[in-house]
């Protein structure tokens, strides 16, 4: 049986995972699947045909130690997936520029390399916006995002000032339809579209994360948004095995915007979708497959 390893976190609690899912379906292609945290010291990482990067949702704290971790992985002959080149770039959410450049229309987003003291008000009106979302660059989980009006800004200014004074960040006016709509999730596996949720905030919050209380139900996209999930992925340079598109209606009714097209380590929610799964597993086996025909 041939071997490939899930890459995760040490510490799991508080997360929603559900990539064991995909461990029947590739049994019965014949592979074994290892879950391995990714900063587990002394890996053999040479046992393994293939290396998923999966559930690694603290990374961001440890950039350069992931990547180093991935590199080493490379360099024992595993095939890792996605590419390790991708990975870096999509590991800052200011890959999102370069999309924009390729003609994908995002959240209209300002970037700085940090917030200096004061900087905060004019963001707001550089956004054209009353209500604003300040969050990290490199970040994972919504974790370090910042939703803030005028009455939230003189209350809390100290705080965002202080956790972004050494820190790149980004601003963006905050998406209305994400409140009540909710965001939508497209999955892709191998650039074919497999399945897609709706991911909507618990009343009050911003975030529509599970782990901070949003809610997911399963969805079948319309074609508006079938042709925006489309168009961002064929703005990469080639599929990945997997990729995440998350698309909001824009503030101004005017079509959708990309909030992120995920490629490091999103959820998949293979739970969502009975076929899912099974679409993952031959997507992975094809893959790596190919790739030793390729190389023989």
């Amino acid at each position: 049986m041939r071997r490939c390893a899930f890459l995760t976190m040490a510490d799991r609690a508080g997360y929603v995972i559900d990539d064991e899912l995909a461990e029947a379906p590739l049994a019965a292609l014949g592979w074994r699947v290892d879950t391995v945290p990714w900063d587990r010291p002394g890996v053999p990482w040479e046992r393994y045909e293939a290396v998923v990067v999966r559930s690694c949702w603290d990374y961001h704290r440890r950039p350069e130690e992931f990547l180093a971790v991935l590199e080493r992985i490379v360099a024992t002959g595993a095939r890792l997936e996605n590419d390790l080149e991708l990975i870096r770039w999509n590991l800052a959410k200011s890959y999102l520029a370069d999309l924009a450049a390729r003609g994908v229309a995002i959240v209209p987003t300002l970037w700085r390399p940090r917030l200096a003291a004061g900087e905060l008000d004019g963001l707001f009106a550089a956004l054209a916006s009353e209500e604003i979302v300040v969050k990290p660059v490199v970040a994972a989980s919504a974790e370090g995002a910042f939703r803030l009006d005028r009455r939230a800004l003189r209350r809390r200014r100290g705080e965002v000032e202080e956790y972004f004074a050494e820190r790149a960040l980004m601003a963006q006016p905050l998406v209305r339809a994400v409140l009540d709509e909710g965001e939508h999730s497209l999955f892709y596996f191998a650039g074919e579209l497999s399945h897609a949720v709706v991911k909507t905030p618990r009343p009050g919050d911003f975030r529509s994360q599970e782990e901070h209380g949003g809610a997911v139900r399963p969805a079948r996209p319309k074609a508006e948004l079938r042709a925006a999930g489309d168009a961002a992925v064929r703005a990469l340079d080639a599929a990945p095995l997997y990729a995440r598109v998350d698309l909001v209606p824009a503030n101004d009714g005017g079509g959708l915007w990309l909030m992120e097209l995920e490629a490091v380590e999103p959820s998949l929610y293979l739970r969502m979708d009975p076929g899912a799964p099974g679409r993952f597993a031959r997507a992975l086996v094809s893959r790596v497959s190919g790739c030793s025909r390729a190389a023989r």
